[in-house]
């Protein structure tokens, strides 16, 4: 995913690359100190921005089946193309064939 959106010309930074075991809380601080939209599989992040409240710049959360995850790049790139604008400060949830972009975040 990271490498599609490079080639895509997309501003990506991998925090595994950066700073390898990140806890979600603090991905969610960086992503928002540095105006950055976190690409996640963790369902931990809902939890952070619906629940906990925890102010945010957005979040792209994939939910593809094992078998369904090389469709994860081409998904990405497609998302961040068709709903670009949507995604600032919005929850969006990406499945094979379905983007949801929930309401506001905090």
């Amino acid at each position: 995913m990271v490498r599609a959106l490079r080639s895509a010309g997309h501003d990506v930074l991998a925090v595994a690359e950066v700073i390898p075991r990140i806890g979600d809380d603090d991905v969610l601080k960086l992503a928002r100190d540095d105006g950055r939209i976190p690409l996640t599989e963790d369902k931990d992040f809902g939890e952070l921005v619906y629940a906990e409240g925890q102010q945010n710049c957005g979040v792209m959360l994939f939910r593809f089946r094992a078998t369904a995850r090389a469709a994860m790049a081409v998904a990405a790139v497609e998302g961040v193309k068709t709903r670009g604008d949507e995604l600032s400060s919005r929850f969006t949830v990406i499945q094979p064939g379905r983007i949801r972009t929930g309401g506001g975040s905090t």
